[in-house]
């Protein structure tokens, strides 16, 4: 039975020989990350008399959300955090290394063809190396982290055709900002979404990321690239693990297809208040920025970066916008210094932060006041999430969000681009 990349997981991690979409199946994970929810969820455990984890070695924890912790509750609850890792036994605790799926994804923790759950919703994030990553409540990674299992739907499976090539200055960002604004945040919902197509693999692992790592905003379960030699040569630097190619089946049965041609794509931005409101920058006008914000686990990867640094090489930050730039995660600090970035952003005026989700969440560092707008390089743009709910957030690509604090407004990034095509 030809099976699509959700299926097959499905049924593996279930034990059956095949799935079909609409099937009820009790999967097992392969691996369980937690952030900041950890606490809740082991502390629940504690109390339920649960002494240990299904698999200590399959479950990763990482601080990411508050840290630096912005208030003495948060530090406590960082300090419960620690001790309930060494009480469980937990042997992947990541710390403070930056954004959960950067870091598990960028150590290989992650491979194609796993099941994974999360405490994030962003955890689709994991299929840009094939691998079939969802987010959980509270209650349900509980049950997760005390049996390893969990009862699950197989979704149908909706397959995106990318195909042409970038113009110069397009970044994925823009292509997911694209397919929300021209198929809606619900083109998806409890589906998963296989990215296929000629533009699709030609994509970097960073591209990919961040597209998977959007796919939640369609209301996907999983968001799917198959995994091929860009993925395996990326693992196979970061796994002790064998990591082999994983895609669909030839002739899996898909619910539907959605040719979309990026050649002549414009820059995108997702206006306020819905990752969905998204237009071509042609059609935005002059909207001024107060502050934009280059991080979280969509878009901080060194390759965001070294597109940022390119258009602010040589420029100043415009004195009236504040330009926050978060790295996803402390390895990609590292190379954005080795290479050169760093110097560039400070020299330009620019903010450099501890790595970790930062002005995301709103939970704290960069904060926005009634009235100021930001443009940023993150998922979603919901009233109230990066402060006050009488700000407003647009949502760009790196570059877009480099090109805003060059001009202190909403811009075409595209004039500020000095080279071939941005990947």
């Amino acid at each position: 039975m030809a099976m699509t990349m959700a299926e097959k997981v499905l049924a593996r991690a279930s034990g059956r020989d095949a799935v079909s979409a609409g099937d009820y199946v009790t999967a097992r994970a392969d691996r369980v990350m937690a952030h900041e929810a950890w606490t809740i969820c082991a502390l629940r455990l504690v109390k339920l008399g649960v002494e240990r984890v299904f698999d200590p070695d399959k479950v990763i924890v990482i601080l990411d959300h508050y840290f630096p912790a912005p208030t003495e509750q948060m530090a406590r609850g960082h300090a419960i955090a620690r001790d309930l890792v060494e009480r469980f036994g937990i042997r992947h605790f990541l710390g403070h290394a930056g954004v959960c799926h950067q870091v598990l994804t960028e150590r290989g923790h992650i491979l194609p063809g796993h099941l994974v759950f999360g405490t994030d919703s962003h955890t689709t994030t994991y299929g840009a190396v094939g691998a079939a990553g969802t987010g959980l409540g509270l209650t349900e990674a509980t049950y997760v982290l005390a049996t390893g299992e969990i009862w699950l739907r197989v979704p149908p499976t909706v397959r995106f055709l990318l195909g042409g090539e970038a113009p110069a200055g397009i970044m994925s960002k823009d292509v997911a900002l694209h397919i929300a604004g021209r198929f809606g945040t619900e083109v998806a919902q409890y589906r998963a979404v296989e990215f296929a197509g000629p533009a699709a693999r030609r994509m970097t692992v960073s591209s990919r990321l961040t597209l998977s790592n959007m796919g939640v905003e369609l209301g996907a379960k999983f968001a799917f690239f198959e995994a091929d030699e860009i993925t395996c040569a990326y693992l196979r630097k970061r796994s002790k693990e064998p990591v082999s190619f994983f895609g669909p089946d030839p002739g899996a049965r898909y619910e539907s297809f959605h040719e979309v041609d990026i050649s002549r794509l414009e820059p995108q931005i997702a206006c306020p208040h819905n990752p969905g409101n998204a237009k071509p920058v042609s059609e935005i006008g002059r909207v001024r920025v107060h502050q934009a914000f280059l991080g979280s686990c969509t878009n901080a990867r060194l390759e965001d970066l070294a597109v940022a640094a390119k258009i602010l090489e040589g420029r100043k930050v415009h004195p009236g916008t504040r330009f926050l730039v978060t790295p996803a995660s402390a390895q990609v600090f590292l190379d954005a210094t080795r290479a050169g970035y760093t110097e560039i952003f400070l020299e330009a005026g620019a903010h450099l932060t501890t790595p970790g989700c930062g002005a995301c969440p709103g939970g704290h560092g960069g904060l926005l006041a009634p009235g100021e707008v930001c443009l940023s390089s993150t998922n979603r743009n919901f009233r109230g999430r990066m402060g006050s709910p009488e700000a407003e957030v647009y949502l760009g690509s790196p570059a877009s969000v480099a090109a805003a604090a060059v001009a202190g407004h909403i811009v075409d990034p595209r004039q500020f681009w000095k080279g071939s095509t941005i990947r």
